[in-house]
């Protein structure tokens, strides 16, 4: 951003999943890809807060109306998993 003359307070993305888990999801629901893998985004704000943010797996399942079979396997990998 820099190079074009534009400034932002510090961001990183981190992705994080499972092809086990993600493939049969994104098989039965193509548009799924859109948001696999899962993501976090950890963001500082302009007075220095730092946020995280994403979506959970609950909210990807209902958006790509997720069979309780494929809403179990993005269930078992979670913003939890990131620590191991």
């Amino acid at each position: 951003m820099a190079k074009v003359g534009l400034e932002m307070p510090d961001a990183k993305l981190v992705m994080f999943g499972s092809p086990a888990a993600g493939t049969p999801v994104m098989v039965a629901s193509p548009l799924a890809a859109l948001d696999l893998p899962l993501k976090v985004l950890v963001w500082s704000d302009a007075a220095g807060a730092v946020s995280v943010s994403y979506n959970s797996p609950r909210y990807l399942a209902a958006r790509h109306h997720l069979t309780d079979e494929l809403r179990a396997r993005l269930a078992t990998t979670s913003i939890a998993d990131l620590g191991r």
